[in-house]
């Protein structure tokens, strides 16, 4: 961050963003849409997984498209060395996110108890409104489950956060291996992923078919548009210049 001087004459602070491609903040990044008093260079990335893992592990730029899971985990923790503004490039809902074996006889929600479930990190977003979904619409009881961590499609990944999970409920890490492997094998049963984990045809398939129709039921009965990403500000830029986050926003 600095403060550069434009042709005209007029100073601003220059910042770096980093996002994902999207079309409606597209202007954005290409500079036809400008906050008052700020220059941006955009960092555009083609997925929200590096974007997070730089910022929440180096703070590589001022301004970044962010995980809500993440931010809400750091800000929790007393941790966050960033600060939301309330901007959301990403709002999903999530009910398409959940991927069961089709010969585990699991056909309702319930059936998920006594099963083991795959997730990429458990404070992924849509893992946890895919959790939230499951437990106070569906009643399932998260501690019958057993769940572990790996990567969708490929082996070492690990949680971006330190994790405190309630009383009852254990997530094992399993970087060796990916939940599509463990999946194919048999090891897990079902799979919560933002991502389609790999799959022969017809061995995988999604909790709900029909997944739209009770996405727009959950959204007529709760009002509930889930927030996946927010966009967020490094702590120290924002103590120096607070009136950007403002600018920002409006």
């Amino acid at each position: 961050m600095n403060v550069h001087v434009e042709a005209t004459g007029i100073a601003s602070v220059h910042l770096t963003l980093a996002m994902v491609d999207y079309e409606h903040v597209r202007e954005i990044a290409q500079g036809l849409v400008r906050a008052d008093g700020i220059t941006l260079t955009p960092l555009i990335f083609p997925s929200i997984e590096e974007i997070t893992f730089r910022f929440t592990n180096n703070l590589e730029w001022d301004v970044s498209e962010l995980s809500f899971g993440k931010y809400v985990s750091l800000t929790s923790q007393g941790a966050a060395p960033m600060v939301a503004i309330p901007v959301f490039p990403s709002r999903v809902h999530r009910h398409s996110a959940i991927y069961v074996r089709a010969d585990r006889g699991i056909k309702a929600a319930k059936d998920l108890e006594g099963c083991a479930v795959g997730v990429p990190e458990w404070a992924q977003t849509a893992g946890i409104y895919a959790r939230g979904i499951l437990a106070e619409e569906f009643g399932v009881d998260l501690s019958k489950i057993r769940w572990l961590q790996a990567g969708v499609n490929e082996p070492g990944r690990t949680e971006k956060v330190a994790l405190k999970l309630p009383s009852g409920l254990r997530c094992e890490p399993r970087p060796d291996t990916s939940l599509s492997v463990m999946l194919a094998s048999g090891e897990i049963d079902a799979v919560i992923s933002a991502r389609a984990p790999e799959a022969p045809n017809g061995r995988v398939v999604r909790l709900f078919p029909d997944y739209r129709a009770e996405e727009a039921r959950f959204f007529k009965k709760t009002g509930i548009f889930p927030i996946m990403h927010l966009i967020a500000i490094r702590r120290t830029v924002l103590e120096q210049h607070p009136w950007i986050a403002m600018n920002l926003f409006k």
